[in-house]
């Protein structure tokens, strides 16, 4: 399944979609291989605008692409698939870019058969950066995945995973994004609280965390190891660690992921 002889039809081009449609274009996507749909014609028109997309209706996106990836909220998706579902033929490929909503969900709305993968992507996705886990429905077979894979791998990294696992996915990597930008706006306070100007503990702070991650990504360390090297024996750091530990920083980490999990199977469990 050669990526580029296949037409795609992002439905509900909205913040996810649109991160999709222009990760396709620089990948080198060609543009008459785009669709996208939108609810306000407005939205149409500058997505039209901004990227040469030819923007359709849903039906007319179903019959013209091979792919189609539904990125609309999930609380929409069942009036979406109400609409499309009994023109999807079985064997189009359904990718779901939904937070929360399994494959199941899918399936239950669309024809016997019809194959959907269900990905989670992440904004990084804006700057080549993303990380997006795969994972297949009941019917969707290796050809499948790989095409998804492909789909995603100009946005960024990309992992298959089991769908049981995709909750989790949605409230570390899905969600990690924001949790980071907290911690550096609260580091950017503190810089000022400590004398900085502002663009100085800004610029301070961005380098940090894009020297730490590469760090992360290429050194194959473990993260203790990483930080056990920055932490001399009483020194400043360790002075710093021991505040964030007395202040439950670790723990209020793992409440806030299994928080933002288990807002996917409310999401999951509403729309259904």
């Amino acid at each position: 399944m050669a990526p580029e002889v296949h037409t795609v039809a992002v439905i509900g081009a909205g913040k996810i979609g649109e991160l999709m449609l222009s990760g396709l274009l620089r990948s080198g996507w060609p543009v008459e291989r785009l669709l996208a749909t939108a609810r306000r014609p407005a939205r149409a028109e500058e997505l039209t605008a901004r990227y040469g997309v030819r923007v359709v209706d849903n039906l007319t996106a179903v019959d013209e692409a091979e792919v189609l990836a539904v990125s609309v909220k999930p609380q929409d998706a069942a009036a979406l698939l109400d609409e499309i579902g009994p023109k999807v033929p079985a064997d189009k490929l359904v990718i779901s870019l939904c937070a929360g909503l399994p494959t199941a969900f899918f399936n239950r709305r669309l024809p016997e058969g019809t194959p959907v993968v269900r990905v989670m992507t992440n904004t990084p996705a804006l700057v080549d950066e993303a990380m997006s886990a795969i994972s297949p429905g009941a019917h969707a077979s290796g050809a499948h995945l790989a095409l998804a894979e492909e789909m995603f791998k100009p946005l960024g990294a990309t992992l298959r995973v089991p769908e049981s696992q995709q909750d989790a996915v949605t409230a570390l990597s899905g969600s990690g994004p924001a949790y980071f930008y907290l911690l550096v706006e609260a580091m950017i306070d503190a810089g000022i609280l400590l004398g900085l100007p502002r663009q100085v503990a800004h610029e301070l702070i961005v380098q940090t965390a894009i020297g730490s991650a590469v760090m992360l990504r290429d050194s194959g360390e473990h993260p203790v190891k990483l930080r056990e090297a920055v932490t001399s024996p009483a020194g400043t750091t360790i002075s710093a660690i021991r505040e964030l530990e007395n202040h439950g920083v670790r723990a209020a980490m793992l409440a806030a992921l299994e928080a933002a999990r288990d807002r996917a199977r409310e999401l999951a469990a509403q729309a259904d």
